[in-house]
């Protein structure tokens, strides 16, 4: 594997993502509610696994770490990520998460969320292994919180905690749910909203200028 990319390891949340496509002509007869007539029907995956396959689309390696469980969405969910990334799965319980969103004309008209998608008691320890095996020749990792419970995982934090102290580069995009950032990663990549969540001091305004100031709250820690 001489000049090979090394690996990219996600980790996080992995989600199930439907589109829903249809035409509407007419309202119900009992409510004023639009009545979808469904042409299509399109999944992908979402959260950590959306991340984990945009990777693998510019070529590279990788091996995506999450927890799935043994439901019919998570079926589909492996189905989807087989073949794109090497997946390490751990146990989840609640039902995977499916977000679906009914749509017309290039417009949602409703988007219905299901499932819980947390990580399993035991979680940590059923993927512990794997995940040192699998950041060992890491060339980055990125983390992919969508306020689920991986990232908060002892297991895993003391995972990218190694790898923190042996220099790979570490992204963490957290979510206002989730843990916080492992410290010493190399980037944190809040949305503003989020960085205010995060942040010790109360910050006015928007733009580059409040995000700059919420940046200067932050990096400390």
């Amino acid at each position: 594997m001489s000049g090979a990319a090394r690996p990219v390891v996600v980790i996080g949340d992995a989600l199930l993502d439907v589109d829903v496509e249809g035409t509407v002509d007419r309202l119900c007869p009992d409510a004023p509610a639009p009545v979808l007539a469904v042409t299509a029907e399109q999944a992908r995956p979402g959260g950590a696994g959306l991340a984990a396959v945009l990777v693998a689309g510019g070529g590279v390696p990788v091996r995506l770490v999450t927890a799935v469980e043994p439901d019919e969405a998570g079926a589909r969910l492996r189905r989807l990520l087989d073949g794109a990334v090497t997946l390490v799965a751990g146990p989840a319980v609640g039902g995977t998460v499916v977000k679906c969103r009914w749509r017309s004309g290039g417009r949602s008209l409703l988007r219905t969320d299901r499932g819980a998608g947390r990580p399993a008691a035991g979680f940590g320890a059923a993927v512990a292994a794997a995940l040192d095996d699998a950041l060992a020749d890491a060339g980055a990792v990125l983390m992919s919180d969508y306020g689920r419970g991986v990232a908060a995982d002892p297991a895993v934090r003391d995972a990218i905690a190694r790898a923190v102290a042996r220099r790979v580069p570490v992204v963490w995009d957290p979510h206002p749910r989730g843990a916080a950032p492992v410290p010493g990663v190399t980037v944190v990549t809040p949305n503003l909203a989020e960085a205010r969540g995060a942040a010790a001091s109360e910050v006015a305004g928007s733009g580059v200028a409040a995000a700059l100031a919420l940046a200067a709250d932050l990096i400390p820690r």
